[in-house]
């Protein structure tokens, strides 16, 4: 049930001069909303890290995000190279997620099977050489049954071959932010050249689930028949535990047990990943316990919604005298349960601030501090038009701004 405080108290601290220009300063008391119910957002900030209780994982790292804040709970050796094995397919995956969306293919489009998809090495679909498989077959045995020959076929299909595919995976790593990912294959067959972090695969699968939310049902399914050959999902906490609704195995002898899990209770979804566990009950045991321990002691705060006034800031040269600011997506933080009080922000503009301004024009910074130590920032932008004013007005406005 969602925590709800309203409104907060807004008094003026200070004001700093740079120059000729103003930068005011206004504090924000938030009471704020601590929710249980969130709406997905596609910022990225830079945040500390927060005071957390003690957690050891065994795993050689991993990583637990907040789908909608964006920020780490917790976490171990983020940046370290490790072997994504089958997690390599969640990027396969976002790739056809980005093709169907392009219309350059479709779901029900059908595809023949080359020999060269059909002799794949480790999990496979068993489609047959030379015989038709749609793409919405395929896609189910990439998610579901981790078909390796289901990958290669897509890949050729998308790209020529896999070489070229892989290209592409690369492009999209980099655009998402992944700059410690290099990938050489669709299916996460080992490789020296193939690579990632648990941080870049925290920005994959927060990718996935928001942008492509039409085809995220997959990753729940438990099952799937293809050529009378039924497979299991081998995500076993889509069995233990019902919150849980995605994301993808992977295991290889170099990279052992390997587990990306998203969770949503009460509509806060959370994302944890970890990689090499010792055995399959390890990486489910170990993941369950990232989950719970970020759903136990944290809370997320919602700070502001989209196009909710902020502050109304004064305007020079303009048709109207002050101009109404606030943010243009929803924005959350998460905070240690219960210390929502410790959340404070700092709002800053500059002044003088000039006509023209655009609806979505930044116009001044919002600052958070928790706990007394700087935590994040966010833009502070223009939520309407204001054009310039007739010459007089504006010439008045010089003389003013002139000897002020």
């Amino acid at each position: 049930m969602a925590i709800i405080a309203t409104g907060y108290r807004l008094n003026v601290i200070n004001k700093e001069i740079e120059g000729k220009d103003m930068i005011f300063r206004k504090f924000l008391y938030l009471p704020l909303s601590v929710l249980y119910f969130f709406i997905p957002s596609a910022f990225a900030q830079q945040f500390i890290a927060l005071p957390q209780p003690v957690l050891t994982i065994a795993a050689e790292t991993y990583i637990l995000t907040d789908f909608q804040s964006g920020q780490v709970l917790v976490s171990k050796d983020t940046q370290k190279r490790v072997e994504p094995a089958s997690l390599t397919k969640l990027m396969t995956a976002y790739i056809v997620f980005s093709a169907l969306k392009q219309k350059s293919i479709s779901l029900t489009q059908s595809l023949s099977v080359s020999e060269n998809a059909s002799r794949a090495q480790g999990s496979r679909m068993f489609i047959e050489p030379n015989k038709s498989v749609t793409v919405d077959e395929l896609l189910r045995g990439v998610i579901v049954q981790s078909g390796n020959d289901a990958c290669i076929l897509l890949a050729e299909a998308i790209a020529g071959s896999e070489e070229k595919f892989a290209m592409i995976m690369n492009k999209e790593a980099l655009r998402l932010g992944m700059k410690n990912t290099h990938f050489t294959n669709s299916t996460g067959l080992s490789d020296p050249e193939h690579y990632t972090t648990t941080q870049d695969l925290a920005l994959l699968a927060t990718a996935v689930i928001r942008n492509f939310p039409e085809y995220y049902s997959l990753y729940s399914l438990k099952e799937y028949t293809y050529n009378k050959i039924t497979q299991t999902n081998s995500n076993r906490l889509l069995w233990l535990d019902p919150n849980v609704d995605g994301l993808k195995t992977g295991h290889t002898k170099t990279a052992g047990y390997c587990l990306v899990t998203s969770a949503k209770r009460n509509e806060r979804r959370l994302i944890s990943i970890l990689m090499n566990t010792s055995s399959d009950n390890a990486r489910t045991m170990e993941s369950q316990r990232l989950l719970n321990y970020g759903f136990q002691f944290y809370d997320t705060v919602r700070l502001y919604q989209k196009g909710q006034e902020v502050e109304t800031i004064p305007l020079w040269k303009g048709s109207q005298d002050a101009i109404k600011a606030g943010v243009d997506r929803d924005l959350y933080f998460s905070i240690p349960k219960n210390q929502a009080n410790k959340l404070k922000a700092t709002m800053e503009y500059k002044r003088p601030l000039v006509a023209p301004i655009s609806i979505g024009q930044k116009v001044g910074i919002i600052k958070l501090v928790f706990n007394d130590r700087p935590a994040a920032e966010y833009s502070l932008v223009a939520l309407e038009n204001v054009d310039v004013s007739n010459i007089l007005s504006r010439t008045w406005d010089s003389l003013r701004l002139f000897f002020n």
